[in-house]
């Protein structure tokens, strides 16, 4: 059979190329490893780690309120993960094979193997391609560890059906994933400790952001930095984690380990050198402006190319590659102005350029930054966090940060501003319904006139003609 696009992968990047060129008429395969469509967002990830979260913070308000009254409230694990499978499978209908084969899509469900730069095999069919999709996704890094494997652990593929709920749950990785399990597993009842090699959790954040949601995160559960897992052993029932942290070794005993080490990307069995795809030293798959590989007909999206392991930045992705595989527009992806969000409590937000990264590349830049403690909607939910906006000399929106509950629904108009070439004032310049969360960005765009009107020379002359005017 003889396409005008197959596309290799179920994911966020593949079911937006697939559909989009399925909806201009393109006669359009889709192959996907899984029974169901999804990806590992929908399956593994996104989905049912914010359902998961979403238990976790409703237990927690739940326990505390009980705990004010004289009462101890213990969570069902099982009555968790019920709730987070009832949340895939609700969305999984938006996935279905029959919404996509109602496009025109033929689907495939099996692993997929190229043959040539023309053709793919699955399940011993041969399928011909004018153009690619390769949008494969990744999979967990399972570190090297002496003993890690023959004591057992979990990953964000087999978290999320765990029998047996872990009293004591030693993380290794504090990026977003390790984060988020850690304080939701803590707020479920868990003893979390997080082991991160790096000096600083969330290394990817503006620092003043790291350093509040590190603060924050230390009163639910144990950080430890700079600290290396140099084997694990098995004493009885128990993980014994052997670490090290500035030459001193201790143990660490656990019921489970979670896997937060970062991902790899699913090309091992692809066979990408039949195509002639080129790879890198790390088994992405290299692309340039246009997601385009060294074959201008095969194309690549999502974590597979190690970009921005996003489900937003996925789909991006695939729009961008409609237009070029299919009309041959040339439209070049841009992350300039990608956001994203850890869904911790405080939520963080993050946009553009950090402080360190502004400073290191335009100079002098100036920063806003207001408490959300001095915002009303957040003194009346007695929330804390802030807000940091940083601009080059003209205005020009550099980067945005926000540490706060939901800052990563009521930042989006920094999104806009940012990405429209806006400048700060139009920030200033809008109206906030009252009391709105998202004045907190009304609070510090506001510091932009303050400087400018009142700080400056203008507020003597605005007070000279103040006097003169009748």
């Amino acid at each position: 059979m003889k396409y005008d696009l197959i596309v290799i992968g179920g994911g966020s990047g593949g079911l937006t190329a697939a559909a989009g060129a399925a909806s201009f008429g393109a006669k359009v395969a889709l192959i996907d490893k899984r029974d169901t469509l999804g990806g590992d967002c929908l399956h593994v990830g996104c989905v049912p780690s914010k359902a998961l979260i979403h238990q976790a913070n409703e237990f927690y308000k739940g326990r505390n309120a009980a705990a004010r009254h004289g009462y101890e409230l213990n969570a069902d694990f099982n009555q968790v993960k019920n709730a987070v499978k009832t949340a895939v499978a609700t969305i999984q209908h938006h996935d279905s094979d029959d919404r996509f084969e109602q496009l025109g899509v033929d689907i495939f469900h099996g692993t997929a193997e190229f043959s040539s730069s023309q053709e793919v095999i699955v399940n011993g069919q041969k399928l011909m391609g004018k153009r690619f999709v390769i949008a494969v996704g990744s999979s967990p890094l399972i570190p090297d560890i002496d003993g890690l494997k023959d004591a057992g652990f979990q990953t964000n593929e087999t978290i999320f059906s765990m029998p047996v709920f872990p009293k004591r749950l030693a993380i290794i990785g504090g990026g977003p994933i390790g984060v988020e399990m850690g304080q939701a597993f803590a707020r479920l009842g868990s003893e979390v400790t997080i082991i991160d090699r790096s000096s600083n959790i969330l290394a990817k954040e503006d620092e003043d952001v790291r350093d509040f949601i590190t603060a924050k995160l230390s009163e639910e559960l144990e950080i430890r930095s700079n600290t290396e897992v140099e084997k694990v052993s098995l004493s009885g029932q128990n993980k014994v984690l052997h670490l090290r942290s500035n030459q001193k070794e201790e143990m660490l005993e656990a019921d489970e380990i979670l896997l937060a080490m970062g991902r790899v990307p699913n090309t091992k069995g692809l066979k990408a050198d039949k195509a002639g795809v080129d790879l890198d030293d790390k088994g992405h798959v290299k692309v340039n402006a246009y997601l385009q590989t060294n074959l201008k007909h095969i194309f690549a999206a999502g974590d597979v190319i190690g970009q921005y392991l996003f489900t937003h930045a996925a789909g991006q992705e695939g729009k961008t590659i409609v237009q070029n595989a299919l009309f041959g527009v040339k439209g070049k992806i841009s992350y300039d102005h990608m956001p994203w969000n850890v869904y911790t409590r405080p939520e963080v937000f993050h946009l553009g350029l950090t402080e360190k990264e502004a400073k290191e590349q335009h100079g002098n830049v100036t920063i806003y930054k207001k408490a959300l403690d001095e915002v009303d909607r957040f003194v009346t939910e007695q929330e804390t966090g802030f807000v940091k906006l940083i601009m080059d000399q003209k205005g020009k929106i550099l980067g945005a940060h926000a540490v706060g509950e939901g800052a990563g629904d009521w930042m989006q108009s920094v999104v806009f501003a940012k990405s429209s070439g806006k400048k700060l004032r139009s920030l200033s310049g809008m109206v906030y319904p009252y009391p709105n969360r998202a004045a907190g960005i009304q609070s510090a765009a506001d510091l932009y006139w303050r400087e400018k009107l009142f700080d400056g020379g203008l507020k003597k002359w605005a007070a000279r003609y103040i006097k003169w005017f009748r």
